[in-house]
């Protein structure tokens, strides 16, 4: 008979771009089982109602407590800003978030300029207006949405000429503005890290925030006592919403060295797999 802390680890994002929390958890707990939950059906979530991903989250996060998740990350920067609070309201699980690395980055900074690659929806958002009121002080923070960036990711293209194209777009207006510091405010973003941080050259600082978020997840689950001691790697479970066969393929490029540790199902039918009559045309 297991214990609790032998129940695995819950994840979602708005499509499979979180697995790149996936892989800074798994490199810092190795043995955990982690389960994922790629929305990809309603990719990316910048363009959708903020009502709609709040609702999205809570039942995303109800499946995986059926699946018994001992702990809950948000891999999703516009998913924390929508439904953060809404989730640690109605689950008691501890619930891990993710935010763009304001506060890191004005630290970082030698010139008082830090830039901001994220989604649409995570930049218009209370909660990153308040981490600039909170941590920004004199620095000037430039912001470049990215939602092209977000369906290149969905798309598995993490390299070639369109790719780099595209990146050294967002990332020479960040540069032109004097940044000297860089946030990957986004879960997809640091897959396409080696192509930003060849568009920003060796000067330039790039932070992804999933380390820390992984940092912070062990530190809950050591709180708790709910480390899985038991030996050897963990299985990564993912369900999709979207085409299993596609996402399956996917999937495997963005987990990298974790590909193996794979098995991918379609996600069950939830009560907000209709469309959002709030998405707009853009992305985000």
């Amino acid at each position: 008979m297991g214990t609790a802390c032998d129940d695995p680890i819950g994840i979602f994002d708005s499509g499979l771009g979180g697995l790149s929390v996936v892989h800074a958890i798994r490199r810092l707990l190795p043995t955990e089982q982690l389960l994922y939950v790629a929305d990809c059906a309603h990719a990316p979530y910048g363009g959708c109602s903020a009502a709609f991903i709040r609702t999205r989250a809570l039942a995303l996060a109800g499946f995986l407590q059926t699946q018994r998740a001992k702990a809950l990350v948000v891999a999703c920067n516009t998913a924390t800003a929508a439904a953060a609070e809404a989730l640690r309201r109605q689950f008691e699980l501890p619930i891990i978030a993710m935010e763009p690395a304001v506060k890191r980055a004005a630290a970082a900074t030698r010139c008082n300029v830090v830039g901001v690659l994220a989604t649409e929806g995570t930049l218009a958002s209370a909660r990153f207006a308040g981490l600039l009121a909170r941590f920004a002080g004199a620095v000037q923070v430039v912001t470049r949405p990215a939602p092209d960036l977000v369906l290149l990711v969905e798309r598995g293209e993490i390299d070639g000429i369109e790719a780099m194209r595209r990146v050294e777009a967002h990332v020479s207006y960040l540069l032109h503005q004097g940044s000297d510091t860089i946030v990957l405010g986004c879960t997809h973003y640091p897959h396409l890290r080696p192509l930003i941080e060849r568009a920003a050259g060796p000067e330039i600082a790039i932070i992804d925030t999933g380390p820390a978020v992984a940092r912070e997840l062990r530190r809950r689950l050591e709180e708790k006592d709910l480390v899985r001691s038991s030996a050897g790697g963990g299985l990564i479970r993912i369900w999709t919403s979207a085409t299993t066969s596609s996402a399956r393929a996917i999937a495997q490029r963005l987990a990298g060295p974790d590909h193996s540790a794979l098995v991918i199902d379609a996600l069950p039918a939830l009560p907000t797999s209709q469309s959002d009559p709030g998405r707009q045309a853009t992305g985000g």
